[in-house]
């Protein structure tokens, strides 16, 4: 003979439109809250986007380039010639340029015949400084110089020497103004990769 049991529990019940619905924003609120911390302090600490304004670094960048600019490098290295960077413009820095590191602290910059003479302890006479990520025949005019280079101070041109607002005009970078190296070209596609001196 079978026994019959009797099922006593209740059939589950749907939960509400409204409870899944709150459910699904708290849950959103934690992923951008997690998102949050994680993108501000890598941001503000490793790295972060900038987009090229202008024309002053062509024709090796150009007006609307994407770029990511890393910020750690500098912490255990000092900035190097021919580095690329991001910099707060001394004179209002709110303002932020990309430029070229071409004089380093310590040294003397002068500009003869449309060329840049560095003057440093390996070379107390002078020396052509080599550029050759400028078009063939690039001149550099602009005021003469010297320009006497301290500790922590840099001198820095736009690749495009015919339109470009740097040292020549405002004068000596200090290392604090500089936010970072140009680390990596994401667009355009074309020309997507890392970025070399």
């Amino acid at each position: 003979m079978e026994l019959e049991t009797q099922n006593n529990e209740a059939p589950p019940v749907a939960p509400s439109p409204l409870k899944e619905l709150g459910v699904f924003f708290w849950d959103l609120i934690k992923i951008i809250v997690v998102a949050l911390a994680i993108i501000i302090p890598f941001r503000a600490f490793v790295a972060e986007p900038f987009v090229v304004s202008g024309s002053s670094m062509v024709p090796n960048f150009h007006n609307r380039d994407y770029l990511i600019v890393e910020r750690l490098s500098y912490k255990s290295h000092s900035p190097e010639r021919g580095d690329v960077i991001v910099l707060k413009y001394p004179k209002d820095p709110s303002q932020y340029f990309i430029k070229r590191i071409v004089g380093l602290p310590g040294e003397k910059l002068e500009l003869k015949q449309g060329r840049v003479i560095i003057y440093n302890e390996q070379n107390p006479q002078g020396k052509q400084l080599d550029e050759p990520y400028l078009p063939n025949q690039a001149i550099t005019l602009g005021r003469p110089g010297p320009f006497n280079l301290g500790s922590g101070e840099y001198f820095v041109f736009g690749d495009n020497r015919t339109a470009s607002s740097d040292s020549r005009d405002w004068g000596i970078l200090p290392k604090d103004n500089i936010v970072g190296k140009v680390w990596w070209r994401v667009l355009p596609l074309s020309v997507f990769g890392k970025i070399g001196k």
